[in-house]
């Protein structure tokens, strides 16, 4: 006689996604599989599809879940260069979820629980340099830019030896005040 054993998991899907993430961290997106992770986490390999069908469902629950830590951290914010400041302090606390998150071709691009939470998420950033210079989108592109350029410099470890020991998130805040400033002309004074 066969004693079949029951297997409840508990948060199945939160299991799936950490162990994704770490996977991520450690060894990139190439890396993952289902049939791996379900190996991890204990379950039949079919059971992960139950939650995100396929691999870029689950890469698209890992940047839809991204954006939302993202939103939140930027909620917080005070001003722009603030704004900067966390958005690298995210992409240095979340390095998986970053990884993921602006690569469009793993993720589906339907989805409505990440299209929702990447434009709130948008919506933030843009509404933050509201104000700076004549034309809104160009201000929008420059300060994503420059955040997320060192955040991508920072995790790549491109800014090791120019960082020189410094920290990260107040070099961020010098280098937002320096790209920043008014330049005076020298011809006019």
């Amino acid at each position: 006689m066969t004693t079949e054993r029951a297997y409840h998991h508990g948060d199945l899907r939160r299991a799936v996604l950490a162990a994704a993430l770490d996977v991520i961290a450690t060894e990139g997106p190439a890396a993952l599989s289902l049939r791996d992770l379900a190996r991890r986490a204990g379950v039949s390999h079919a059971a992960p599809a139950h939650h995100f069908k396929d691999r870029a469902g689950l890469l698209t629950a890992i940047a839809a879940e991204g954006y939302g830590l993202l939103s939140a951290t930027l909620g917080e914010a005070e001003d722009l260069r603030d704004l900067g400041v966390r958005y690298v302090r995210f992409a240095t606390a979340h390095p998986a979820h970053f990884q993921i998150m602006f690569r469009p071709e793993l993720l589906r691009p339907d989805d409505q629980e990440f299209l929702t939470v990447r434009e709130r998420t948008r919506s933030q950033l843009r509404t933050a340099v509201e104000g700076y210079g004549d034309d809104p989108a160009i201000g929008f592109m420059a300060a994503w830019s420059m955040a997320h350029g060192f955040a991508t410099l920072l995790l790549s470890r491109n800014l090791d030896g120019p960082l020189d020991g410094r920290d990260p998130e107040e070099t961020f805040r010098s280098l937002a005040d320096w790209m920043f400033q008014p330049v005076e002309n020298p011809a006019t004074g």
